[in-house]
């Protein structure tokens, strides 16, 4: 799978500044989408449409999360994730794996940016 996790890597959660468009996918799709993906191992490699599709999806997504919790701080809130200064990046199997720890009944119902929120909140939580 190494070949895959270098295509979805170069893009997949990189937060870069892109413009912000609304989100075509719920997380189960998306889940289900780079799960095959996964499965396909290197041929993954042939579906750049697919490739291209879900990494502006999670771009996007993270940068609305990102947005979102900016908004809280400066309206003197508490953010649910507390992540390091800096552009922050998660790898492909390290995103997986915490968005199939999200219970699919629950990544029915959420939008990918709900699932970024929850996957940054996992694994940069706020001090108590």
């Amino acid at each position: 799978m190494r070949p895959l996790s270098l295509a979805l890597g170069a893009g997949l959660l990189t937060l870069a500044a892109t413009p912000l468009a609304a989100q075509s996918m719920n997380a189960e799709v998306y889940h289900q989408r780079a799960a095959a993906l996964f499965k396909k191992g290197p041929l993954a490699l042939f579906s750049r449409g697919e490739i291209k599709a879900l990494t502006d999806e999670g771009r996007k997504a993270g940068l609305k999360s990102r947005e979102q919790r900016l908004a809280v701080l400066k309206a003197g809130g508490k953010p649910r994730s507390c992540p390091p200064e800096g552009q922050q990046g998660i790898g492909p199997e390290e995103f997986m794996k915490r968005l199939s720890a999200i219970p699919k009944s629950e990544r029915q119902r959420i939008d990918m940016t709900e699932a970024m929120t929850r996957i940054s909140a996992a694994k940069y939580p706020c001090p108590a």
